[in-house]
């Protein structure tokens, strides 16, 4: 069992029952999945940047990455329906809890003049999402071997019905939000 997985049923459950005012610990909120999306405009001139970019998620998350095709054409932008355009991964279970922990942990403490994140970026439904600019931030990434500084999006979701339940549980695994 995860590390985190554990702190979370014995010091976050209690907590959160406590607070929120549950009568079973079934209704606690969890962690169900994060997403890690690359976006990749730029993989339609150039799909040796889509390579790097999948190799680099596939790095991080320890997960291979499934490739996002474009949905619709648009001429403005070159794009045609079906053209490779990002890549994501859905981490689930351990994977989940593992990525959060060195997310938390090593990831967010090397981002340059970093003072925490944003509380508002919350869904609506409890989910949270970063905005990561450059994916130097994780240790596995090679400096040297990198040919194009890429940014990603995380996407925390919970099983959370509202934003306070939400914010709560990841503050209480260790998000560093601003107040």
């Amino acid at each position: 069992m995860s590390h985190l997985k554990d702190y979370y049923k014995k010091e976050v459950v209690p907590v959160m029952m406590e607070t929120f005012k549950y009568k079973n610990a079934m209704e606690v909120p969890k962690l169900e999945k994060i997403v890690l999306n690359m976006g990749l405009g730029e993989a339609i001139n150039d799909i040796k940047i889509l390579d790097s970019a999948v190799e680099e998620l596939k790095v991080i998350s320890g997960q291979k990455p499934i490739i996002r095709r474009a949905k619709k054409s648009i001429a403005a932008f070159k794009l045609r329906e079906g053209m490779p355009v990002g890549c994501m991964v859905t981490l689930r279970r351990n994977r989940m809890y593992d990525f959060y922990n060195k997310l938390v942990n090593i990831a967010l403490p090397r981002v340059r003049d970093f003072r925490g994140l944003s509380g508002k970026a919350m869904d609506g439904h409890g989910n949270y999402s970063i905005g990561i600019k450059e994916q130097l931030i994780f240790p596995e990434i090679d400096y040297d071997k990198i040919n194009k500084i890429k940014g990603l999006n995380i996407t925390i979701v919970t099983s959370a019905k509202t934003d306070e339940e939400g914010k709560e549980l990841i503050k209480l695994l260790g998000m560093p939000l601003k107040n």
